[in-house]
């Protein structure tokens, strides 16, 4: 990997393990393509939705997106998904009133809003497998945070790419799991619609429409409460900084922040930690992001209101977007549905 300063270095002491991680990761990638890892498949489509980074990238909003499109397109569709963070490995159908050390928080925040049967498991294919053991007719899987979990089979691969992370190391220095160049086995790149560098910086890598990859444009936008009190604006996830940039940009005071590690698990001496903050500041309330709920959820009560910033996610040409997947899914939808239909 390059090391022009320009780029974006989360660990720059690390940089020496750089070249030790790539060589793990290249290791592996052959393995799965000589077939020396196998790749199992299940019945029932598959759909991936993952990227190159290693947290921060708007995949789970995405993968919502992605579930009303096949929903509204009369399409049956369940997610599966890892579950980071839960105890247990085994596969199982989450329930959206759930514990988040049960289901992880993700998958929860997927039931919820998507209100799609979601799978987790420490493998993915029991989780699917799980699913269509069910009885009901053969629908799509969707692969949340898959694109590196490449011994499931997918029959569509879709990257989110962002120019943060075109210029991105790879771990441990950085954020990305694999380099740039395994960008090349998606079938969809998402980019964000403003993001204009991400595109050409594409081009530049000989990526995009030009080798027959998708290229869909989508829009993440952030939906507040209806106020401009001041707030303790407090979260857990991979990239706080535009979090909290979200909400002043949306022209709400931030009296303090507080940033938590990714998929922190808060404890009660946390909400001790943000009440103090909040007196201190002059906080009226607190704001904080919908998956961070879910894992404040089992505490008690914090003495202040607790308010929540949603983030969204809109393709920019759904329709284009929604013909392309069941032109690519009508074969292995086909084969799936005329074995559900032969007697056993």
């Amino acid at each position: 990997m390059s090391r022009r300063t320009s780029w974006n270095v989360a660990r720059p002491w690390l940089a020496p393990l750089v070249p030790f991680y790539a060589a793990g990761a290249a290791l592996r990638s052959a393995s799965l393509r000589l077939g020396l890892e196998p790749v199992r498949h299940l019945g029932w489509p598959a759909v991936s939705v993952g990227s190159l980074s290693a947290g921060g990238a708007g995949k789970t909003p995405f993968v919502i997106a992605l579930a009303a499109l096949f929903t509204d397109s009369g399409l049956a569709v369940d997610v599966l998904s890892r579950g980071y963070g839960r105890r247990d490995g085994r596969a199982a159908r989450v329930d959206p009133a759930g514990s988040a050390e049960v289901f992880g928080d993700e998958p929860i925040l997927v039931a919820q809003d998507a209100l799609i049967p979601v799978y987790v498991g420490a493998r993915r294919i029991e989780a699917g497998r799980l699913a269509e053991t069910t009885g009901a007719p053969p629908g799509v899987h969707l692969l949340d945070d898959g694109f590196q979990h490449r011994q499931l089979a997918r029959d569509v691969d879709i990257a989110l790419v962002s120019s943060a992370d075109l210029q991105d190391w790879l771990l441990p220095a950085g954020n990305l799991r694999e380099p740039l160049g395994a960008l090349g086995r998606a079938d969809v790149l998402a980019i964000e619609a403003r993001d204009e560098a991400a595109l050409a910086r594409l081009e530049a890598l000989k990526l995009g429409p030009a080798v027959g990859q998708q290229v869909w444009r989508y829009r993440r936008s952030m939906r507040f409460p209806n106020f401009r009190e001041p707030v303790l604006a407090f979260c857990g996830i991979a990239r706080a900084g535009q979090f909290f940039a979200g909400i002043r940009a949306a022209g709400i005071a931030v009296a303090a922040e507080q940033a938590f590690p990714d998929h922190h698990r808060f404890k009660a001496a946390d909400l001790v930690l943000l009440r103090e903050l909040a007196l201190r500041t002059g906080a009226a309330s607190l704001m904080t992001t919908a998956k961070d709920l879910v894992r404040l959820r089992e505490l008690p009560p914090l003495a202040l209101p607790v308010n929540v910033a949603e983030l969204v996610v809109e393709l920019e040409d759904w329709v284009a977007a929604s013909n392309w997947l069941q032109e690519s899914l009508r074969e292995p939808l086909s084969r799936a549905r005329a074995q559900f239909a032969t007697p056993r």
